[in-house]
């Protein structure tokens, strides 16, 4: 069989669930081509340059614009109205995409992204030689009405309730299938916590909270760190900067009141979530999926409008996340949950949601309904 797996380098969450579903299906089916492809690798550089900046640019300066974007889109039924203009635009601005389907010719296209999805709409609907099995990869717990494309054959969701969503938008219930957001197979490998606390000149006998800036450094992460100065407990801080290499001299740059690691990017993300008592972060889906799997809860600090919203609600239903809307409140909130009860009953709520083997759960589900089909 030939597996496509089509993403998009929009925030990295995306592009690290694609990466997981190619580590996933090679394992359980080596035998197989699988290709790994963005579609913004395939485009203008100043195309890729708008679509992958401006995303970031926009919710980074604009987050009540994104919003209203956000929310404007996320309905059916229009987005069903204008339907035949977004696939031809979507196949008009991504051709090389759409010569790479003809060629390869794959059985199953996965698509971690809705554009993909766009194409894929178009050039079924016309071309009787290109019939892939396409799936719809959720990466979120909740699914915009953008990742509704009637060429999906299958959508994998992250949780009952992303399904309930999709069911009551009148997607058919039999063609959705909870796996959970497709996250590394390492996530769900036993790690030796001490191992890693020694590794790293990190104390036994200290909380630790992670800082999370995500791939690009974003965030107030200064302030949360001067906030964080504040808490009389004793504690531990791991900082991760990304490739904000700026923000990491700067943070790095200061006295801190407790012990404060500041790195860079980190290939070992699963190693630094399992040594956390509490990641403070947005929300993304990957992130969530990960702490999740590993069962540290978050603590939410303004969530980007739109998906990491909806996320924090998901979480906050589930009883594996706190928040705060203002930066000089983390003092009060944070030094009340370390060390608490309430804490142990975040992490063990967390665990009973994460579902590590999501990525080879996705693949399974794909053979069960292409054998059923």
């Amino acid at each position: 069989m030939r597996i496509l797996i089509a993403t998009v380098t929009a925030g990295g969450g995306h592009l690290q669930a694609a990466a997981a579903l190619e580590e996933a299906w090679t394992a359980l089916h080596p035998a197989h081509e699988v290709t790994r492809v963005d579609l913004l690798d395939l485009v203008p550089k100043l195309q890729r340059k708008m679509y992958a900046e401006g995303y970031v640019k926009l919710i980074a300066h604009a987050p009540e614009l994104y919003e209203l974007i956000f929310n404007k889109t996320d309905n059916p039924k229009r987005l069903r109205e204008l339907g035949t203009f977004r696939r031809k635009f979507a196949e008009h601005t991504n051709r090389k995409f759409v010569r790479l389907l003809k060629q390869f010719a794959p059985d199953v296209v996965l698509c971690t992204h809705f554009l993909p999805l766009e194409v894929l709409g178009a050039v079924k609907s016309k071309d009787g030689s290109v019939h892939p099995f396409v799936v719809c990869v959720v990466t979120d717990y909740e699914a915009h009405a953008l990742w509704m494309e009637p060429a999906v054959d299958l959508y994998c969701v992250a949780a009952e309730e992303t399904k309930a969503r999709l069911v009551a938008r009148q997607i058919d219930a039999a063609r959705v299938a909870v796996t959970g957001i497709p996250i590394a197979a390492r996530f769900a490998k036993p790690i030796d916590a001490a191992a890693v606390r020694r590794r790293f000149g990190l104390r036994d006998d200290l909380p630790t909270v992670l800082v999370l800036g995500g791939g690009f450094g974003m965030g107030p992460m200064g302030e949360i760190l001067g906030s964080l100065d504040d808490i009389t407990r004793e504690f531990q801080t791991v900082v991760i900067a990304g490739r904000n290499l700026e923000l990491r001299r700067e943070l790095a740059g200061h006295d801190r009141r407790h012990p404060t690691h500041v790195l860079g990017f980190v290939s070992n993300m699963h190693e630094m979530m399992a040594v956390a008592d509490l990641i403070v972060s947005k929300p993304g889906g990957l992130t969530t999926a990960e702490a999740m799997a590993l069962g540290t809860p978050l603590f939410i600090l303004n969530p980007i409008p739109g998906q990491e919203t909806a996320n924090s609600d998901f979480l906050f239903e589930k009883g594996a996340a706190a928040k705060a809307n203002r930066v000089e409140d983390l003092p009060y909130r944070i030094d009340r949950l370390l060390g608490s009860a309430k804490l142990t009953e975040m992490a063990a709520s967390a665990r009973a949601i994460g579902k590590p083997d999501a990525a080879p759960a996705i693949c399974v589900a794909v053979r069960e309904h292409l054998q059923r089909s």
